[in-house]
């Protein structure tokens, strides 16, 4: 079964919700982020999936000690995204308490250098976030628009140990009008050696179910928890009925 990662998104601390990226249209949800993690964990996800927006705009981390509070509340994993520019931010958000660091902008932008991330660390803490508009790849919190495509990112790295890879439609992305099933199976497809994760514009458990049957690993569900079109209820079941010796 599909893995439901739970996604938290931050600014200045403080649960939020951007629409296709753009920082103007920004939602604030009340509650602290690391009550909400905590919830999240007591459903029996296994991963949280965690992004710095200020980092992500300003290049370096903003919000680490939001997620310290959170690596103390819960005992999953935490995929921590936003602003990792430099082997040193890196480090710090290891230190704070990710388990997995989602790399984008320097994927895109110093190959080499993530490369040696990857090598370093592994493919298993060492993620690509592969953030996708009209085709092409946003770096810089999706403010920048590259000429590189997915398919030509993932191939780059396959030989330097890549095993995940994050691939979020901006398009859809806080929009709940479902996500682009069409953009995933192929790439599944094309390279079975890497976990893809389905981001950007979950609306419901139906998209969940749908995504599931094409075969695919992981999906991140963010507004459509905070507007509870999918609730705790229903990711709890799902969690349980996912690690059931039936669904192995």
């Amino acid at each position: 079964m599909i893995q439901i990662i739970p996604a938290i998104d931050l600014i200045e601390g403080r649960c939020v919700r951007l629409s296709q990226g753009d920082y103007g249209s920004r939602k604030i949800y009340d509650g602290d982020p690391a009550d909400l993690a905590a919830r999240y964990a007591d459903c029996g996800v296994g991963r949280i999936h965690l992004v710095d927006l200020d980092g992500a705009k300003a290049g370096s981390p903003r919000n680490l000690r939001t997620l310290e509070r959170i690596a103390l509340r819960v005992d999953v994993e935490l995929e921590w995204g936003g602003g990792l520019s430099s082997s040193e931010a890196l480090l710090q958000a290891f230190d704070a308490g990710a388990t997995q660091a989602i790399i984008g902008s320097v994927a895109a932008r110093e190959p080499d250098l993530f490369r040696t991330w990857l090598r370093t660390f592994g493919g298993s803490r060492v993620l690509l976030g592969a953030d996708v508009r009209d085709g092409r790849i946003a770096v810089k919190g999706w403010l920048e628009d590259t000429l590189l495509g997915i398919e030509d990112m993932v191939e780059c790295f396959l030989p330097d140990g890549l095993q995940e890879c994050i691939c979020t439609d901006i398009g859809r992305d806080g929009m709940l009008s479902g996500p682009s099933f069409a953009l995933y199976p192929p790439l599944q497809e094309r390279f079975p050696d890497v976990s893809f994760t389905v981001s950007g514009g979950i609306s419901s458990m139906d998209d969940i179910r749908r995504l599931d049957g094409m075969g695919l690993r992981k999906v991140i569900a963010g507004k459509a928890l905070y507007e509870h079109r999918i609730t705790l209820k229903e990711i709890e079941s799902w969690s349980l009925n996912a690690s059931s010796p039936a669904s192995m």
